[in-house]
């Protein structure tokens, strides 16, 4: 109906009848996935400040509404807060509850998007609740539903978010809400992730992607969903690539000689598959930029570049990732989205200490990739904590740490005060990719400080700012493993031997990097 009516709906004029009405609508459906933002440009730039002024109270107010979810698609989130904010203020005057259910459900995604969580949570909560008293707004509670499922999960109310989602999709199951539904499987691939739970993250967003492509095939929500696909994909490889190590340093401990026919097959296969995850981790980030390209989509752009870096570290071409991770940081700057900056810096500090690592070039240059390193690591936490996203600063943390304990620093007890800060904010049951560099660092630090300096000190009352409870989980990271090894590697036999549950041996040999063996 909107295709039959695009060439008439262009010709709107702002003193026709119902034409803030309808301008209103507009953006509502490009919101819910009808093509793009070109018609409610055009449409918005005839409401000129000469007609505005002439408009009743309750069509200017539908207008500057129109005009806050064009920032919000622009991706200009401040002023989309702060036109619904006047909006809000304003309608208190009046009884317009679907102009208010609207305001508070944009406004919280435009929090959402700038990484503040607590305020966008209460302005969803409220367009929810609202909606729910009325009638005909049932679909619309729904839909709200799944932005608060999202915001609940990142709280690490996990079982709240997963029930919300349930009960949106019963309401939505029987609809073309294709974005919606989307949406929904896209959320619960995303929570299965932080899981660890990989390959069923990917079920959820090849669902995704075939549920968006019913309503446009170039839809935003495919390509972000396809960033998401490609990250689990590099995950999957580098769980690939530390079992191909695993079974190089098992092979190296062995008797000399070739190995066997049936252990070179695996090894090959393994080889083939890390590959091919990584072939089609990158294709899936260049279908995310046409998609993202065709709409204009910055923050979108940024965010494959983001990932392609660290494919390209992955693979040693430490270049190609230096250069995209600079270009992920300028978009960052540009659209003042500290998530992104953060991310990207946190990325070119993991570049600079490959750098370090790889010892590229004189004394000279290994000290000033150090020192970029910890520059940009320090630019990543002051930006991580401008944003309630608490991964993003445990990851930002994770790097401090990594670069504290390159090769250049060696400054062991920064390394394990970072180490500690990150664990502090990686919650109860996430089980994903930062937990496994989290891990890497304490395996690191534990290897190169040395285990009798640690206890040496501690017999010394030489704590730092350490509790307690830090100081009794880091001796347990270097007592178990070691009963461990003893006990011929049998979980049972530590959990018996130490009289602790199965699950926090787990938990210990996982945090103290013994992932390989496990």
């Amino acid at each position: 109906m909107l295709d039959a009516a695009r060439e008439d709906l262009r010709s709107l004029e702002p003193g026709r009848p119902c034409a803030a009405e309808l301008l209103l609508l507009i953006a509502q459906w490009v919101d819910v996935g009808y093509r793009d933002d070109s018609l409610l440009d055009t449409l918005l730039q005839k409401f000129t400040l000469e007609w505005k002024r002439k408009l009743s109270i309750d069509d200017y107010l539908r207008v500057r509404m129109a005009e806050a979810f064009h920032a919000l698609y622009l991706e200009e989130v401040d002023s989309a807060i702060q036109i619904i904010d006047f909006v809000l203020k304003a309608e208190a005057e009046f009884a317009d509850r679907h102009l208010v259910i609207l305001a508070h459900f944009w406004k919280g995604r435009a929090h959402r998007k700038k990484g503040e969580y607590e305020a966008a949570l209460q302005d969803i909560v409220q367009a929810r609740q609202l909606a729910q008293t009325c009638d005909d707004c049932r679909i619309l509670a729904a839909v709200i539903q799944i932005q608060e499922c999202w915001l609940l999960f990142q709280r690490g109310s996990t079982k709240d978010a997963l029930r919300l989602l349930a009960h949106a999709e019963g309401v939505l199951k029987l609809t073309d809400h294709h974005l919606a539904l989307g949406n929904i499987e896209s959320a619960r691939g995303r929570i299965v992730r932080r899981s660890g739970e990989y390959a069923k993250a990917l079920e959820h967003f090849e669902r995704a992607v075939a549920i968006y492509s019913q309503g446009d095939p170039n839809h935003r929500n495919i390509a972000r969903t396809l960033v998401n696909a490609s990250h689990v994909k590099r995950l999957l490889a580098l769980q690939l690539h530390r079992k191909i190590d695993a079974q190089a340093r098992k092979q190296s401990q062995t008797k000399a000689g070739t190995p066997p026919k049936s252990s070179q097959t695996i090894q090959g296969n393994l080889r083939v598959r890390y590959q091919q995850l990584c072939n089609e981790a990158m294709l899936q980030l260049r279908r995310a930029k046409e998609i993202y390209s065709l709409h204009g989509h910055s923050s979108g752009l940024g965010a494959v570049l983001f990932n392609e870096g660290y494919l390209y570290l992955d693979r040693g071409e430490i270049d190609a990732a230096a250069v995209v991770a600079g270009d992920a940081y300028r978009i960052g700057v540009e659209k003042s989205d500290h998530i992104l900056m953060a991310r990207a810096r946190i990325l070119q500090a993991s570049v600079e200490n490959a750098r370090v690592e790889e010892q590229l070039g004189e004394d000279v240059d290994t000290a000033l990739h150090a020192t970029e390193a910890r520059t940009y690591c320090d630019e990543a936490l002051g930006l991580a904590r401008q944003t309630q996203n608490r991964r993003l600063l445990a990851a930002a943390y994770i790097a401090c740490g990594m670069t504290a304990a390159n090769e250049f620093f060696q400054d062991w007890e920064t390394a394990k005060r970072c180490a500690s800060e990150a664990a502090d904010l990686i919650g109860a049951g996430e089980n994903d990719h930062l937990l496994d560099e989290l891990a890497t660092l304490k395996s690191h630090i534990i290897q190169s400080s040395g285990i009798h300096d640690t206890l040496r000190g501690w017999s010394e009352g030489m704590v730092g700012d350490k509790t307690f409870q830090q100081i009794n989980e880091e001796f347990a990271e270097i007592v178990i493993p070691k009963v461990w090894m003893r006990e011929e590697k049998k979980i049972s036999r530590v959990a018996e031997c130490l009289s602790i549950s199965p699950k926090k041996v787990r938990r210990i040999l996982r945090n103290a990097g013994y992932l390989d063996v496990l």
